[in-house]
């Protein structure tokens, strides 16, 4: 089973359900990875999710990855990749995969320019943090493509357009 636990800066619009978007978010990313099946798990797949400011972001960005400017999403996994293919065998209890952290001031900009709904953005962004979480990374070309791949499959799942 996945758990998806959100916490919500007052700057994201309260006309949306958050915590649901999330849920989705990294359920249809995880089911187009080798990963799917963690959503039937006998264990709790947990996933934080934070929909933050990019004061918030920006700091995490500067501590943890040297790059002193806000970014759109960061991703901490809590497990390395060689770890995930372990976890057929847990019976029970909590595995948290990871957090995710969005900065609303850059995820708005954003979507304005694309000319979609912060909503659409924050999914994408959300799918693309939890690929992060089961050992995806988009630093060589080739990983790049695959994981531009997997993102269009899971937010078509959900309904929503190619972001590329």
């Amino acid at each position: 089973m996945i758990e998806t636990e959100t916490s919500t800066d007052p700057l994201w619009p309260s006309d949306t359900d958050w915590e649901a978007l999330a849920t989705r978010a990294v359920a249809a990313a995880l089911a187009v990875s080798p990963y799917g099946s963690l959503a039937d798990a006998r264990f709790t797949v947990s996933v934080s999710v934070h929909f933050g400011t990019d004061d918030e972001v920006h700091a995490l960005n500067r501590d943890y990855r040297g790059k002193d400017k806000p970014t759109n999403v960061l991703s901490f996994p809590m497990l390395e990749p060689d770890m995930l293919g372990a976890l057929a065998n847990t019976d029970d209890g909590e595995v948290l995969l990871g957090d995710i952290m969005l900065a609303f001031q850059t995820c708005a900009s954003e979507a304005a320019e694309k000319g979609i709904t912060v909503a659409a953005h924050a999914t994408h962004l959300i799918a693309h943090g939890a690929l992060h979480l089961v050992g995806y990374d988009h630093i060589e070309e080739a990983d790049a493509v695959h994981m531009e791949e997997l993102e269009v499959k899971a937010l078509a799942n959900l309904g929503l357009d190619n972001p590329y």
